[in-house]
């Protein structure tokens, strides 16, 4: 199986990343291909270029975004690792949604509907956010977000959404047996997601009691 590791933030060494690294050495370990995709340390552009833009006139893919695709192209499991940003994901993210699975690669036009390109893959998200999960959970930022980009998002490339886990109350520095908590839950999901045989519990669209600091 092959996995994209999607990462958007822009400390090399913040929990994000920790998060990233996490999934990667599990899905390494079931003997799975990881390629990580660390958007700002590639200096990824998340502007959409007016040519991208499909019209009557045509469609044209930018370098950039045909090298992406490319290395993306058997991807069977596409991961987003992100912080929550005013309750959404960081720009350069939405950018490259914008721009890397739009038409050519996440779906196709025929006869004025759109035919997705991606069915039997997989989406699966981990978020953080300094907010506490019972506010996360209360005000519906988690499930709306879930609706806006990750169901969306299947709905139009034809993906399964596999998993979205969320730690909330990701401030300042955790104790480590927190912080292997968390991980353990990361772990799990993807033995799942991979067909290996899972421990613990997973959080399957629910945010987790994360630990504050």
């Amino acid at each position: 199986m092959n996995h994209a590791v999607i990462l958007a933030h822009p400390k090399p060494d913040s929990f994000c990343a920790a998060l990233a690294g996490s999934y990667a050495a599990a899905a390494r370990n079931l003997g799975h291909h990881v390629l990580v995709r660390d958007l700002y340390a590639m200096d990824f552009d998340p502007r959409l270029k007016a040519s991208e833009i499909p019209c009557e006139t045509g469609y044209a893919c930018e370098t950039d975004v045909a090298a992406e695709r490319a290395a993306l192209r058997d991807v069977d499991v596409f991961t987003f690792v992100y912080p929550f940003w005013f309750n959404g994901p960081p720009a350069i993210l939405k950018g490259y949604v914008d721009r890397v699975f739009s038409m050519g690669f996440g779906y196709d036009s025929a006869l004025a509907e759109m035919v997705p390109r991606l069915t039997g893959r997989k989406l699966f998200s981990i978020t953080t956010s300094g907010a506490p999960d019972h506010w996360v959970r209360q005000t519906g930022a988690l499930r709306t977000l879930v609706a806006q980009l990750d169901r969306h998002l299947a709905e139009v490339t034809g993906m399964a959404v596999a998993d979205h886990l969320h730690f909330g109350g990701i401030v300042g520095e955790l104790t480590q047996e927190d912080a292997d908590e968390i991980f353990e839950h990361v772990r799990t999901a993807v033995r799942r997601i991979g067909g290996g045989k899972a421990r613990g519990r997973g959080r399957s669209l629910e945010t987790r009691a994360g630990a504050a600091c």
